[in-house]
C-alpha cells in the first residue's frame, strides 16, 4: 500500500537541499518505489511531501543514497517525519517533470 511521507526539517536551506538533490540525482534516476516528491521552504526550513510505494522503499532509499549526501551537505539534526496510508492521489493532466 502506498504511503504519504510528511517531513519537516528545521534549519535546512534551499542551497543544502539543492546540493543533496544534485548529489543523489533522484530526478535523473528515480529511487525504487518513489511516486511523488514536493518540497518547499519557509522561515523554519524544509518541508517535504512524498508518496512512496511503501515506508520500506523510502527507508531503503535513505540508507542507500540519501543519508551520505545529507551529511556531506552539512545538514544537522533529524527531521520530523510521519508516514500515513495514501487514501487518494490525483495528478492534473499534463503535469510532469520537475519545476
Amino acid at each position: 500500500m502506498a504511503v504519504v511521507l510528511s517531513m519537516r526539517w528545521a534549519g535546512v536551506t534551499p542551497e543544502q537541499y539543492d546540493l543533496v538533490r544534485d548529489a543523489v540525482g533522484w530526478e535523473e534516476a528515480a529511487p525504487t518505489g518513489a511516486e511523488l516528491h514536493v518540497a518547499w521552504f519557509d522561515a523554519a526550513g524544509l518541508h517535504v511531501v512524498d508518496v512512496w510505494e511503501s515506508e520500506q522503499a523510502f527507508q531503503a532509499f535513505f540508507a542507500e543514497r540519501l543519508a551520505s549526501a545529507v551529511e556531506k551537505a552539512g545538514i544537522v539534526g533529524e527531521p520530523e517525519s510521519e508516514f500515513a496510508p495514501l487514501h487518494r492521489r490525483f495528478v492534473a493532466p499534463g503535469v510532469t517533470g520537475a519545476a
